[in-house]
């Protein structure tokens, strides 16, 4: 990946993170939504933005419909704060890796504990 690459993937995280966070303003986005990664194509003109959300599958499928809903708006905003040739499209994919983790942990502690 090169370093234009590398940075325009962190502007994007760090974008759509603060558009969801202030900008979308839909009560299916249920809980605390968080961009755990962006994938950007080589030229900059897609994107799969990966993210999580703490809940039960019918909040993640709420979530995860109201992003794809809010795509377009999305992506304009992104293309008002980022500088780019063309703003890239926007594929939102729900990363369950961050509460894998956490029942990991959970797991470990147990054993480390004896209840297992």
């Amino acid at each position: 990946m090169s370093l234009r690459n590398e940075r325009v993937r962190k502007a994007l995280m760090r974008e759509i993170s603060d558009i969801i966070f202030r900008e979308i303003k839909d009560p299916q986005i249920c809980g605390m939504v968080s961009i755990t990664d962006v994938d950007v194509s080589s030229d900059n003109t897609a994107a799969r933005v990966f993210f999580s959300v703490f809940g039960n599958d019918d909040v993640k499928n709420k979530t995860a419909n109201a992003l794809q809903r809010h795509v377009p708006q999305i992506r304009h905003e992104v293309g008002k704060r980022i500088r780019l040739r063309k703003t890239p499209s926007l594929l939102f994919i729900l990363d369950d890796s961050l509460e894998h983790g956490a029942k990991m942990t959970e797991l470990i502690n147990k054993i480390q504990r004896g209840e297992l």
